[in-house]
């Protein structure tokens, strides 16, 4: 078995989210594995382009 990896756990929560040290100690495996699949990537796939042009449609820009 492996130590639990906490200088990564530490960077990622505390340098890479920037999260406040009481947030990021609050935080269950289960949420941070969650924001490290939003971050990292882990999503279902590339967005094509009638998802990007009905994103821009929802969300004009300067309007």
């Amino acid at each position: 078995m492996r130590p639990f990896p906490w200088k990564d756990t530490m960077q990622f929560g505390l340098g890479v989210l920037r999260l406040p040290p009481e947030v990021f100690w609050k935080m269950s495996p289960r949420e941070l594995a969650a924001a490290w699949g939003a971050v990292v990537g882990e999503r279902a796939g590339s967005m094509d382009r009638p998802g990007l042009e009905a994103l821009m449609e929802r969300f004009p820009d300067g309007r």
